[in-house]
């Protein structure tokens, strides 16, 4: 989702330094006509809840036992009222700093994985005590996204969160830092809980963070809340406030937008509140942006190559080809390819764009970069007879195939 939201914690207002809506913009996600049905929340069988790093954690303090125990009190009690309940915490990096003598969140991904590998063991001991409290059991799940790429993986991710699930545990996710590399990081615990949200085919998605709702504007200059947002065009003349000044997060409000158009746009209702709000929200009030669901669910792979695949390289398609894969929806094959570009081998993400360069699709392609040259503008059955089998495949099947 490409549009702005400004964005304000509701103890500490944003001031007009964040920067207030384009001239003349409308602002049409202000308010709906319509109040959202929140008993989605309410009445839900399973929910994945994702909570932020600001919201638990501090540089200098470590690991905030009044805001995990508050968080941890609201979903045990939600989940001893027989909903089923994925927690999705950052955090472990941030828990990491203080035993480390670290005073900031380091930049290089050693260190990272190094604060993660201390922190991870921190803040499920914290958890597990907070939880259990309530007389509920938390387990840790930790994922890459290499568990959403390959059919089995994720498969075997949804079989055993859905035990975890039945046998009345609260998994605790959170993204495998310690042995994540730059290429395959989700790169925040948002997208990572939409994807989660997708996977275990969960009814709604809750962000919680340091702020209590999107605004169409600074609050200190009479901006309103913005309470449901039903599509993307909502946002639309908008501005989105950026991470949060606790120095510890990764995603700010513009990544928990993009989450929550991500699983609205898979058929999964979403919300975006503070953490001092998650009793309220699971329990259906009116706090927080309320994002309604504006489409249908899709393969999970799909997903990841929408928003989290690593694109090497790209393919320039001819008109009939752009038509063909934009608007009839079909494969790519070697006649409707114009140009590549980059260096990528077969099985890597790619972007198809039209002549103008305006991006069509994403997709996993058949042949590498090297390959691909000699096979453009010609027909399969052509390649087929002057190169052999192999040669006679679609570039990129409509099965890998996303539109953007």
């Amino acid at each position: 989702m490409t549009s702005k939201a400004v964005v304000a914690p509701r103890s500490q207002p944003v001031g007009a330094h964040h920067g207030a809506h384009d001239s003349g913009a409308p602002n049409p996600g202000a308010q709906t006509p319509s109040a959202p049905d929140r008993t989605a929340l309410s009445g839900a069988r399973r929910i994945v809840v994702k909570v932020g790093s600001s919201s638990l954690t501090s540089i200098k303090g470590g690991i905030s036992e009044e805001a995990l125990t508050n968080l941890a009190d609201a979903l045990a009690h939600k989940r001893n009222a027989g909903t089923e309940i994925i927690l999705v915490s950052s955090g472990a990096i941030a828990a990491g700093l203080a035993p480390l003598g670290l005073d900031k969140r380091p930049r290089d991904l050693a260190t990272q994985q190094a604060a993660a590998s201390v922190g991870q063991g921190l803040l499920m001991a914290r958890y597990t005590q907070a939880f259990g409290a309530h007389g509920v059991t938390v387990s840790q799940v930790l994922l890459t996204a290499d568990d959403f790429m390959r059919r089995s993986q994720h498969t075997n991710a949804f079989r055993a969160l859905d035990r975890l699930l039945n046998l009345g545990v609260v998994p605790v996710v959170n993204e495998n830092d310690t042995v994540a590399t730059h290429e395959i990081r989700f790169g925040d615990n948002d997208r990572l809980a939409a994807l989660v949200a997708h996977l275990v085919r969960a009814d709604a998605l809750v962000l919680l963070s340091d702020v209590d709702s999107l605004y169409d504007g600074p609050p200190s200059q009479g901006a309103k809340r913005i309470s449901h947002v039903a599509g993307p065009h909502d946002l639309d003349g908008i501005l989105i406030g950026s991470t949060g000044k606790a120095g510890v997060g990764t995603g700010g409000m513009a990544t928990k937008v993009e989450a929550a158009g991500i699983a609205a746009g898979s058929g999964i209702h979403a919300l975006v509140t503070s953490t001092p709000n998650a009793a309220a929200a699971l329990a259906g009030e009116d706090v927080g942006t309320w994002f309604s669901v504006n489409g249908a669910r899709k393969p999970i792979r799909l997903l990841w190559l929408a928003h989290l695949a690593s694109v090497q390289g790209t393919l320039v398609l001819d008109d009939g080809a752009v038509q063909a894969v934009r608007d009839r929806h079909t494969s790519l094959l070697p006649a409707g390819v114009a140009a590549v570009k980059g260096r990528f081998e077969a099985g890597d993400a790619v972007e198809m764009v039209s002549a103008d360069n305006t991006v069509i699709a994403r997709g996993l392609v058949n042949y590498s970069a090297a390959e691909l040259p000699q096979m453009l503008g010609r027909s399969t059955r052509e390649l087929g007879k002057a190169l052999g089998r192999g040669y006679d495949r679609e570039v990129v099947h409509v099965d890998d195939l996303v539109l953007v």
